[in-house]
Formats: C-alpha cells, structure tokens, sequence
C-alpha cells in the first residue's frame, strides 16, 4: 500500500502501548523544534484533501508522516516521503493526486516551537467503533493540533482534546 507516493512504506500499528514503544521517545523528542512546513495529498481537480494519505509534518528538517487506516491501525514513519516526487499510479482514476503545501488548520501553527507531543487514546464512556484508536497531538504554545483516526482515513484537529481522549504524555 504505496497510493503512489515515493517513499512511503507504512507499517501499521494498533494501540496505545506498540505505538508508544515503537515511536514514543522520536515523537518526545521534536519538543523544542519548530514546525517549519507540512504537505497533504490533495486533488489538482477540485483541491480536496485526499484523508486516506499521510500528514506529512516537517520540524525544522526532521519530517514525521503519519497515516491511519482501518478502524484501528496507524503508521508512523521519519523521513522517508518524497513530497517533490509525483504521485503516480492513478491515472485510471478521474481526479488527479498532488502534493499541498496550504491548508488552513496546519497553517497557523507554522514558525511555532512544539512544546509537547503526547498520544491520544479514544475511550468513550459509550464504546463505539472507534474505541482505542490513537491520535498524535503536538502542542505548540499558540494551540493544539492533532492527527486522529477518521475511521479509515486521516482527520486534522485543532483546538482542545474532545474529553473522550485519554492523553499519554511523551517525555519531560
């Protein structure tokens, strides 16, 4: 599962503790940094966001992609999408797959120094379906953003954690 972008090999993980422990103390560790760009995959057609590929977040050369899929499953990986490459592959489609570098919930956090990074686990008080994904927050000093399971695609937050969350904080 490519979705034509170069580079992007995702390995999937599912809860709280295997994506901890794969990538808890790499994530811990962009504290301090700037966020200094970002990339999404949108539609040259249309300029929807294409939710099913990663969130490209780049602090100050150290680029971290993330991508949900499934009802469960997240794939965290570190520099390894080339976001100049053309997305390939989709010429069967009717719309055409491009890299963005726009998008008015990531923009404002541009220039910011991350403060923290923690690991949202969703667990409502009525179990639902998406009952245990993992969302990654980043908090910067001018607000929040996070990138949580849409149910088989990606959805950007800002703003506070709806209550539901449990929040694992990472490092300090």
């Amino acid at each position: 599962m490519d979705m034509g972008i170069s580079g992007f090999e995702p390995f999937f993980l599912v809860g709280i503790e295997a994506v901890r422990q794969e990538h808890g103390s790499r994530l811990a560790m962009l504290a301090g940094r700037r966020l200094t760009g970002f990339a999404l995959v949108r539609f040259a057609e249309n300029g929807d966001w294409f939710a099913d590929c990663p969130v490209v977040l780049d602090f100050n050369g150290t680029r971290v992609e993330v991508c949900h899929w499934k009802l469960d499953e997240l794939s965290i990986s570190w520099d390894t999408i080339d976001t100049a490459a053309t997305v390939t592959g989709w010429e069967w489609f009717e719309l055409t797959p491009q890299w963005s570098y726009n998008d008015e919930r990531l923009e404002p956090f541009v220039g910011q120094e991350l403060c923290e990074v923690a690991l949202l686990e969703w667990q409502p008080a009525d179990r639902d379906l998406a009952a245990g994904t993992v969302a990654v927050e980043f908090a910067f000093a001018g607000g929040s953003l996070r990138i949580a399971n849409g149910l088989d695609e990606n959805r950007i937050e800002v703003g506070m954690a709806q209550p539901d969350y449990i929040r694992h904080r990472l490092g300090r």
